[in-house]
This record gives structure tokens, C-alpha cells and sequence, in this order.
């Protein structure tokens, strides 16, 4: 779920819009379903003296013929039932009406050129171009040409010291394996072969003579599902094979995540080390010598903490050891161990996300999930509060320290992303690229409230509706959660939303435990034995909006991906009477052998596992999704989404609970599972696959709240 360096997490977006009509009404309308059969098998895994039955097993073989049947058989029931709503395609029309805008990122600047991403609105990948000192542009790198249907991706990007190299990573069907391609930035020509095999990575240049990059080697059977334990760290010199890239970290030092990145000035190399997604240690090497050694900082998994900036020898960490809601540290490079820690931006009651750039550090506050950003000097004076251009949420303002010039993007829930740029020197921000959306935010509104979980805990939740909207307890209402590995869900805008709003829908998304809006005692809230506040605090967030009549049980639908995706997996098998429709979107639902796939072991911190105690075993299966799955339940409306490349949360977790709702589902109902072909966790996928998936994901909602019609 998360890199030592960075969350990798695709939360998946769904979304609803419509009227409506009488719930009772439109179950009457609907037949039910005839499902492809799904043999069972007899295997039984013991765990404690308690024997638990798993009778699809088979459908975690993703390279058998048997699976691949039982995929296709799945995919012509799901995309028969969606092809006969009769609103689909003029969603399909809708959507790709509105998102065909021309989006432009933040440039920024690499060598003699300044380089920017630039999407037509209707591309499957955004295009790198750049432009010379004259202004002239060109197209540098077009994603759009590594294949036919758009599902190879780029991946990742980095720039050698002087800007005259570059190497970038390629996802092929959404894996997270990726292969690197090294170029020659000025002629676009490849210098050399193309490294394989590189997982959960980023690319770091020292100077231009080599990159740093990590990997775990390539897993015997499916590397689509099987375990990859051991985390590797490696420096690639130019001109050589990949077979002699030198070893750094990760051979004796057995690690899940390993990552290193070099500082700005090229004079330290830091490594990140961890076994889970929370805590990692630290480590430095001085570059200046090969034969220096790596120095360890932090040497336990106590706390999160890494370094953001350097100013000769000394060193600026972002930690939250004894700070839960993080602060930034100075050291020195010859004694950098936590007993020689000066706080330099203390931890406030706000959760801080620090960045660097232009000469001047940047503290981004969490004040209730809504942006807060201050400015410091290198001494750690305050220089002004950032004025920002509403409530909602700013990315990080940050640059290279040169910079004179930066941006950051700013959005909520009725604002499309604008990018601003900003005047280090005296604070202001101007407008750099508004984008042309259509959709007129002042007849919409967000607003924050409170409310109280099953444990007595407050709870923020933002929900946004069309002005005026009339309280009676019809509004097709979408609730979209996460709760987990510590991330934070600040407001954001997006198409799909933007179209269910129009149609007089709600859209609310609750801070639940389990997330980082309030720190680290936030996040472990909803960890381990405490997993069920999760639930709760969701559970409580669907009662509240019952309660003040913006919505009923007949017209709610839940969704939430990956981690979120076990949040609504749970959720609906408790609650089964809460939410007419579920969305569960490339969920870990199988909690008792989800550590036996791919990088899985490492969400250990958040979870346990079912080989950890007895008791830890009894909890996890009381709430697992596949495990509690009840004959003759009336489930509701449920559609599955997942993807057959997806190498995170793998999709037998998805495949086993489809078919366990299918067998067990009583009524009409409908419990379907949409499978996308050459597609993986959510990253890089294509513009064209993310736009018919938004409009199943409506179409599926709409016609089971019973709604019969779009508005105009």
C-alpha cells in the first residue's frame, strides 16, 4: 500500500446521479440474475485448532485456463446486465462530454528546458513536452505511442544533475513491475538496454554519472500474485548492464521496502528502510567517496521519518518520533542520530506535511482535513502565512532551491484544480493555469459537520449537494470512505462527481480512523484490534445522513478502493440493511491469506495477520469480507470492480468474494463482478477504461436506486 518514500494507494473515484422512484418498485422490475457457475473445492487451512473452509481457492491460480474462463463467463453476466440500462451509453456520451478538457500541469525546470504535462482532455496519457529559453515547445514524450489501447503508462520520471539525461519507468496493463528507459534528453535517442524488472521505485541520479533504483527479484510462479518479501536498493552506472548494477542495501539487511534518493547538491545519498508501511529506518552515505560507509540515523521501526533538505552538512528530517503529528528536525550529517535532533518546525495540534523550495520551507497544515500553509526561512523564522485561494486542499508548494518561481495546485469539491504559481519573495499567488470545466461551482455547496461514532468519537465528514436541496430522505446519496494507512482524504474535485451533482446528488466523505487527518493516534485508531472503529466511524457517517434526512437506506450507495475497498467489504456484510448499493473496488477482502501475495506481508502494521496470535487470527475472520459472507442475507446491489493486472491488492480477493455473495445472495438483488482486461490497481489507467468504468459505476447506482431517467 505505501513505499517507504511515498503512499502508492488508488482509492478508486466512483459515482452516482439521478432522481428517484420507489425503491420496492424497481426491485419488482428486476429479474434475477443467473450467475456462471463457480465450482467449490475442498480445502481447509487450520489455523489455531480452527479449521476454515476456503472453497475457492482454485481462482487465486490467475495463470490457469480454469481462472481465465471463470474471468470471461463473470464479464459477459456483468457488461450483459450493464448493457441493458438503457441510460449507460448516454452516461458514456455525459462523462466523455465533460472530460474533454485541456489539462496543463506545473512546469517544471530540468537542464536549459522547462517541461510540463499537457493532456488534449481526451488522451489515455498525459504528454510530456517542454520548452527552450526562446519559448519554443516540442513533444518530448508521448506515453500514447507505448501501445495500441493505451495501457502502458509511464511510470515515473528523473533527470540527471545537469539536465542532460533522463531515465524514465513504463507500466505495462497497470502492474507495478515497471522497466526503465535511459535517453539522451537533447536528441530523445536511448542510450542503452532497458532495465527489467524494477518494482515499487523511484529513479534517483547522482550527478550524471548513474541512478539509484530499487527492486525485488523476479518471484518464482505468477509475478502477479506471488510473495515479494525482499526489498533491494541498486545504483546503475551508465554504460553498463544491468546484471553489474552494484547491490547498496537489501542483501544481509532483509527488508520489505527499501528505497534512496540523493540529496539536491548531489553530496549525501539517504536510504529508507521498512518491513511495513508504518515506521522505517534511516540511513546516509556521503558521496563523496565511494568507499564511505553508510551511517544509520534511525535503526528501528518506531517512527516515520526522512530527509527533506540539506544545507552543507546539515541535515533537515521530517519525523513524528515523539510527534505524532510530525515535525522537522535539524542535525549534522557527523552525528545524526534522534539524541542530536533540534526541533526546527515543531509538532502543533495540526498534522504537518513539510516541503522545500526557492530558498524557503513550506508547512502544509491538516486543520480538520482542510490546507493550512505557512512559510519559514532556513533559520526557522516564520515569514508569512500562505494566502491561499479558498477552503480546500493545496498540494505542496515546492521547487528546487534556485527556484524563483514555484507552484502548487489548489481544489476542493465543487473547484477544479487550478495551478497557481507563487512568488517566494512576497507571497503572492496568481493564477497559471485555470482549466476550462463544464461546470459552474456557485450552485454547489460543501460544508463540514461532526458527528458522533458508535464509541462517543467525533467524526468530520464533508458533504457537498446542489444549493437548496429539498431534505425528505430521497437524494441518491454517494459515501465514499478509506479509513487506513494513514491517508488523509482532502478535498479534491473530479468529473464523475461533478456529473452526480448535477443530477441532485450528495457526495460526503467522512475523516475516519484509520486515516492520517489527525496523526499518527489517528491512524493507529483503526489498526489491528482496533479495525472495527473503521467500520463503525463509517457506519455512523451512513446513519447520519439518514438521520438528517439528506438521504435513506434506499438511496445510499457505498464505494471505497483498495483499503477502502475491505471498508465497504465489511461494511456491507454487518450492515447489509444500511445501503442499497456497494461498490467495493480492488478490495482486500480475503483477510486471512492476504500477507501470502505480492507486497501484502508489509500492510501487517495496519492489519495483523491470521499467523500472528490466536486472537489476532478470531479478529481478523470476524470482520473479513470472504469470510462472512451469510446464506439467505439479502445483500445489497453490489457490483465488484477489479483488475486482472493488478499485482497490489491481487484480484482473487475480489474473484472469492463475488462468488461467495453469488452463491449466498438471497432475493433479486443483483451481485455482479466487472473485471478490467490488461488493467491493474488504478495508476496509469487509460483515459478511454476510466471513463466507461465511471459510467458503469453510475449506471449500476442509478438503476438500482430505482431512478429512471437522467436530468437534463
Amino acid at each position: 500500500m505505501k513505499t517507504p518514500s511515498y503512499f502508492i494507494i488508488a482509492a478508486a473515484g466512483l459515482s452516482a446521479c439521478g432522481g428517484s422512484t420507489n425503491e420496492s418498485e424497481q426491485t419488482m422490475n428486476q429479474e434475477p440474475l443467473t450467475y456462471p457457475e463457480t465450482k467449490k473445492v475442498d480445502t481447509v487451512d487450520t489455523y489455531f485448532g480452527v479449521d476454515v473452509a476456503d472453497p475457492y481457492r482454485w481462482l487465486e491460480n490467475d495463470t490457469s485456463a480454469e481462472t481465465e474462463a471463470w474471468v470471461k463467463a463473470q464479464n459477459e453476466t456483468s457488461f450483459g446486465y450493464l448493457k441493458k440500462i438503457p441510460y449507460r451509453q448516454e452516461l458514456i456520451d455525459r462523462l466523455t462530454k465533460k472530460w474533454n478538457y485541456e489539462r496543463i500541469s506545473a512546469p517544471f525546470k530540468e537542464g536549459d528546458y522547462s517541461y510540463y504535462y499537457k493532456n488534449d482532455g481526451l488522451q489515455n496519457q498525459s504528454v510530456l513536452y517542454r520548452k527552450d529559453a526562446s519559448g519554443k515547445d516540442e513533444l518530448f514524450l508521448d506515453p500514447n505511442t507505448f501501445s495500441a489501447d493505451g495501457t502502458t503508462s509511464l511510470g515515473g520520471i528523473d533527470f540527471s544533475e545537469d539536465g542532460s539525461l533522463v531515465a524514465y519507468s513504463v507500466s505495462e496493463g497497470g502492474s507495478d513491475w515497471r522497466k526503465v528507459i535511459i535517453m539522451d534528453a537533447k536528441t530523445k535517442t536511448q542510450l542503452e538496454d532497458t532495465l527489467q524488472d524494477v518494482k515499487f521505485s523511484g529513479i534517483s541520479w547522482k550527478g550524471n554519472e548513474g541512478f539509484f533504483y530499487s527492486s525485488y527479484d523476479k518471484p518464482t510462479g505468477s509475478e502477479l500474485s506471488a510473495k515479494t518479501d525482499q526489498h533491494k536498493l541498486y545504483y546503475h552506472k551508465l554504460g553498463t548492464p544491468q546484471k553489474s548494477d552494484e547491490l547498496i542495501f537489501g542483501g544481509s539487511q532483509k527488508r520489505r521496502y527499501v528505497s534512496g534518493y540523493v540529496s539536491e547538491d548531489n553530496k549525501y545519498l539517504y536510504i529508507s528502510a521498512a518491513n511495513s508501511t508504518s515506521g522505517n529506518e534511516l540511513y546516509i552515505k556521503d558521496l563523496s567517496n565511494p568507499k564511505n560507509p553508510i551511517k544509520p540515523i534511525v535503526t528501528n521501526f518506531d517512527s516515520d521519518q526522512y530527509v527533506i533538505e540539506n544545507e552543507g552538512t546539515k541535515l533537515f528530517i521530517v519525523t513524528n518520533l515523539n510527534a505524532p503529528n510530525m515535525r522537522v528536525v535539524t542535525t549534522d550529517a557527523a552525528n545524526p542520530a534522534p539524541s542530536a535532533w533540534v526541533d526546527f518546525i515543531p509538532e502543533t495540534e495540526h498534522v504537518l506535511t513539510p516541503s522545500v523550495g526557492g530558498g524557503s520551507f513550506y508547512a502544509n497544515y491538516m486543520e480538520d482535513a482542510i490546507s493550512v500553509v505557512k512559510q519559514y526561512d532556513y533559520s526557522g523564522k516564520l515569514i508569512r502565512e500562505v494566502e491561499l485561494p479558498g477552503i480546500g486542499t493545496a498540494t505542496e508548494i515546492s521547487g528546487k532551491k534556485e527556484e524563483t518561481v514555484l507552484y502548487y495546485a489548489f481544489t476542493n469539491y465543487i473547484s477544479p484544480g487550478t495551478i497557481y504559481s507563487y512568488n517566494p519573495a512576497d507571497g503572492k499567488s496568481t493564477v497559471y493555469q485555470k482549466p476550462k470545466v463544464d461546470f459552474n461551482s456557485d450552485d454547489y455547496e460543501s460544508k463540514q459537520v461532526f458527528y458522533t461514532s458508535k464509541d462517543g468519537t467525533k467524526v468530520p465528514m464533508i458533504i457537498t449537494h446542489k444549493k437548496g436541496l429539498k431534505m425528505d430522505g430521497k437524494n441518491p446519496t454517494w459515501l465514499y470512505g478509506y479509513g487506513g494507512f494513514n491517508v488523509s482524504l482532502t478535498p479534491s474535485f473530479s468529473i464523475s462527481r461533478a456529473l452526480w451533482l448535477e443530477q441532485g446528488g450528495v457526495y460526503a466523505v467522512p475523516n475516519i480512523r484509520g486515516g492520517g487527518e489527525y496523526g499518527k493516534a489517528w491512524h493507529d485508531a483503526g489498526t489491528q484490534l482496533k479495525k472495527q472503529n473503521v467500520f463503525d466511524d463509517f457506519i455512523a457517517a451512513a446513519e447520519y445522513l439518514i438521520a438528517e434526512k439528506y438521504t435513506s437506506s434506499d438511496y445510499l450507495a457505498v464505494s471505497g478502493g483498495s483499503n477502502g475497498g475491505l471498508l465497504v467489504g465489511a461494511v456491507m456484510t454487518q450492515r447489509p440493511d444500511l445501503m442499497r448499493v456497494a461498490l467495493p473496488a480492488v478490495g482486500v477482502l480475503d483477510m486471512l491469506r492476504y500477507h501470502t501475495f505480492t507486497a501484502g506481508a508489509g500492510w501487517a502494521y495496519d492489519y495483523g495477520t491470521a499467523d500472528d496470535s490466536k486472537e489476532m487470527f478470531e479478529y481478523l475472520k470476524a470482520y473479513s469480507p470472504v469470510h462472512n459472507v451469510k446464506e439467505g442475507v439479502a445483500y445489497p446491489a453490489t457490483m465488484v470492480t477489479t483488475g486482472d493486472h493488478d499485482d497490489r491488492v491481487v484480484p482473487a480477493h475480489s474473484f472469492k468474494f463475488a462468488a461467495e455473495l453469488q452463491d449466498k445472495q438471497k432475493g433479486n438483488n443483483p451481485v455482479i463482478i466487472r473485471i478490467e482486461v490488461n488493467a491493474g490497481h488504478g495508476a496509469g489507467k487509460p483515459v478511454s477504461m476510466t471513463i466507461e468504468e465511471n459510467a458503469d459505476m453510475i449506471a449500476f447506482m442509478l438503476y438500482n436506486m430505482g431512478i429512471k431517467e437522467l436530468k437534463e
